[in-house]
């Protein structure tokens, strides 16, 4: 038995302590039921990669399911789908399906997170055909408040709520992902364009690959950045398809050799398999900056996204100094009650921070009234200013998620202060 209690420590960016009493890591699934039915509360922790406390459980038990054995992950290649524990990263998943020959639809820069935590918060990647990670979800396995072991399954009218649950629900032990054949793409990178020609060209910039990632600060005349994610066809033979890329494209150069350090930044310009080229970060290198910030993002819709980056442009004098830089990217619709795109393609802006905490968080309600004409939503697990009111009025299933989460959890057992919060009117 390696259930050990301990004191939670701080999450990833150690701009959060823990305010649970201690933290357990059972290694058996009897274990783990036992822990959550014996708590008053408990949350379920991941890879602490969660800016805000939507996953802390004050005074209560936080519970890792990094240790539980629940075996590995399960190709249905008939249905499509892979049952994977809920617990292993991204980057450990996609190995274990590249070993299948499928793989997934998108991943996040990030592999490093897990897939429970990932999806429990609405992480995406980026692509105009894309939904967010939570959409690829075919079914849940996860222990409820009384300890009981509960299978949502594709049919289940409650999967769109609890796809994006934020741990309201249980704690996720496996969860079925969709699945598609393996496929390789290329990256190729811009560099330098002008804000003035990506916002002129802003549908075709984020149309012009699979996937497409804009970093960028907001007071600067350049852009940083244009990262092209592009799925490679082969030909009768099974050889790859190189498209002929463009040396040139909105005032920027492509750059085909780039000091991008191979243990840390996946590699542009040489075709690889999806979860090689996916991801900004390779799984064993330190991603972003090394937590070393802090995070936020807001979604708009994709028809206001010129009108949304102009905005922030106009106060990108109060908003740079404290960055380090954002990334812009798309996602397309998808019917999760709390998604950041429920009903609608979006465009996210995504701040990587300094670690200011007390000038990021002054600037928070600054930056949503900045784009509350166009109705924002949030990631879950990153800085935001907004309560109920305004995130009801966007996510129209809101109450209807809390009414479930209080009628799956009676007594609260996963309710926490993040959920008070959302809850409050």
């Amino acid at each position: 038995m390696t259930d050990v209690a301990a004191a939670p420590g701080m999450n990833w960016s150690e701009n959060l302590t823990y305010a649970a009493a201690e933290l357990r890591q059972p290694s058996t699934m009897a274990e783990l039921q036992e822990v959550v039915a014996d708590a008053a509360k408990v949350k379920a922790l991941g890879t602490r990669h969660s800016f805000t406390d939507v996953a802390d459980s004050p005074g209560g038990v936080l519970v890792s399911t990094a240790a539980l054995d629940v075996g590995g992950v399960e190709v249905d290649h008939a249905a499509g789908t892979a049952s994977v524990p809920g617990a292993w990263s991204y980057a450990a998943v996609a190995e274990a399906l590249e070993a299948e020959g499928v793989a997934l639809h998108n991943m996040g820069s990030l592999p490093h997170i897990s897939v429970a935590g990932g999806t429990a918060t609405g992480t995406h990647g980026s692509g105009n055909g894309n939904r967010v990670l939570s959409a690829a979800i075919r079914g849940l396995e996860l222990v409820t408040a009384d300890g009981s072991l509960l299978h949502v399954d594709a049919d289940d009218p409650r999967l769109p709520a609890m796809a994006v649950g934020l741990g309201a629900f249980g704690v996720i032990t496996r969860v079925t992902l969709q699945v598609e054949p393996s496929y390789w793409v290329q990256q190729h990178l811009y560099k330098d364009a002008s804000w003035a020609d990506v916002l002129a060209s802003l549908d075709e910039v984020f149309a012009s690959a699979y996937a497409v990632n804009l970093h960028a600060d907001f007071s600067s005349a350049n852009t940083r950045t244009i990262w092209q994610k592009e799925r490679l066809a082969t030909d009768a033979g099974g050889e790859l398809v190189l498209p002929d890329v463009a040396e040139e494209r909105w005032g920027a150069s492509r750059l085909d050799v780039v000091d991008l350090d191979p243990g840390r930044v996946t590699q542009i310009t040489e075709p690889g398999r999806w979860l090689h080229r996916l991801p900004h970060f390779v799984p064993g290198g330190t991603p972003s900056v090394g937590g070393d910030e802090l995070q936020s993002e807001w979604f708009v819709d994709r028809a206001d996204a010129v009108a949304a980056i102009e905005a922030l442009r106009r106060m990108g004098d109060r908003i740079d100094p404290h960055l380090h830089g954002t990334e812009i990217r798309t996602m397309a619709a998808d019917d999760l009650w709390l998604s950041p795109a429920y009903g609608r393609d979006c465009l996210s802006l995504g701040f990587t921070w300094k670690k200011h905490p007390a000038e990021v968080t002054a600037l928070l309600a600054p930056i949503e009234e900045a784009l509350a004409p166009f109705a924002p939503t949030v990631h879950w697990g990153k800085l935001f200013a907004m309560g109920r009111p305004e995130l009801s009025e966007r996510l129209p299933r809101l109450d209807d998620f809390l009414a479930l989460a209080e009628s799956m959890d009676p007594t609260g057992t996963f309710r926490n202060a993040f959920m008070d919060r959302l809850a409050a009117g």
